[in-house]
């Protein structure tokens, strides 16, 4: 009888802990419950609000192209959901512009939009008249980008026309490494009866070059070892056509066939 009354007080006393914890159970999942719906709710109005619109455009590693132009060309406004951007969309819409060799788009939570811009290389201008038409690494000239003065950041091309190797000059100058891109100064078109593809170049350290367009990126690479082993105060020309050498002006005024091998 003893040990049926312990039986009956401990049950009894375990009555209250079991209906403590189910009713403890039972708020906690009523908390998540209503813990989820207002979450629903918040984000069903973060969606259909402004809030999940875009609200910063950064364009990063452009040089001509302008910010306004590139944000113009991607479509994104203060309208557009940040969630609804495809970024190869973007991308191929501002890839459009000729200037545009690529683009990558990156998606900054909760609002940001960065579209990484890889330009073409300007390689050259060519001059016609009073203006200046930017060339680009693929060879395309750009037409409606004319300017009154070159930028320094590639060499002119005189008296060159449309059809006379532009393309294949656009092609050389894609080659080189932007120190030595960065020395020239003017090609100038100089076809000879031996020599159709000829041209004329000035550097910005007081040289000239004498070249051959077809392979004019492979020996201008040379170019810095040889002026190295020339006085810098006797300038003269560099001949680069078959054989690398150089002649002072003097020189070249006299006639006089000594040549001194830069090779």
């Amino acid at each position: 009888m003893e040990l049926e009354k312990r039986k009956v007080v401990v049950l009894e006393e375990r009555v209250p802990k079991l209906k403590e914890r189910r009713r403890q159970k039972v708020n906690r999942r009523l908390t998540a419950y209503i813990s989820f719906f207002f979450m629903l709710i918040l984000l069903i109005i973060y969606f259909q609000s402004p809030l999940s619109n875009v609200r910063h455009i950064e364009v990063k590693g452009n040089q001509h192209v302008s910010d306004r132009k590139v944000i113009e060309l991607s479509g994104l406004t203060g309208r557009t959901s940040f969630w609804r951007v495809k970024a190869e969309k973007v991308e191929r819409a501002i890839e459009h512009h000729p200037e545009v060799k690529m683009v990558t788009l990156k998606k900054i939570f909760p609002n940001t939009i960065v579209l990484y811009v890889k330009e073409r290389r300007r390689v050259a201008y060519i001059k016609h008249k009073q203006a200046f038409f930017p060339i680009l690494e693929n060879g395309q000239i750009l037409t409606k980008h004319t300017s009154e003065t070159a930028l320094s950041d590639a060499p002119i091309l005189v008296d060159w026309k449309e059809g006379e190797d532009i393309q294949e000059m656009a092609g050389q100058l894609a080659k080189l490494p932007p120190y030595i891109l960065n020395s020239i100064s003017e090609i100038h078109y100089t076809p000879r009866s031996q020599d159709k593809y000829h041209i004329t170049v000035y550097m910005n350290d007081g040289f000239e070059v004498s070249a051959n367009v077809q392979n004019f990126a492979e020996k201008m690479l040379l170019y810095p070892s040889i002026v190295k082993q020339l006085n810098p105060n006797v300038k003269g020309v560099i001949h680069l056509e078959v054989s690398n050498y150089f002649k002072a002006y003097d020189e070249e005024k006299k006639g006089d066939g000594d040549e001194k091998d830069s090779r």
